[in-house]
């Protein structure tokens, strides 16, 4: 088992995940970015009023550096 951290990309921003999870295996690593990606979509989601679009990702590394992005990227075109 080893460390990921879990980095939020919203846009340009970026919230660096200093706390890490320890995980058995890639498999374990990629269900859990996209569980909580899935997650902060929803409300990303809700959370849009008008015409928008908007980029999500999680960035995954560990002590040796980066080790896979998950991303999402929605739009929301009205036609009225």
């Amino acid at each position: 088992m080893a460390i990921y951290y879990f980095d939020l990309r919203d846009g340009h921003e970026i919230v660096s995940d200093e706390e890490g999870m320890e995980l058995r295996d890639l498999v374990a690593v990629q269900e859990e970015a996209a569980r909580a990606l899935a997650g902060l979509s929803w409300d990303a989601v809700r959370n849009f009023s008008g015409a928008q679009s908007h980029k999500l990702s999680i960035e995954v590394r560990d002590v040796d550096g980066p080790v896979m992005q998950v991303k999402f990227y929605f739009e929301i075109i009205r036609k009225n």
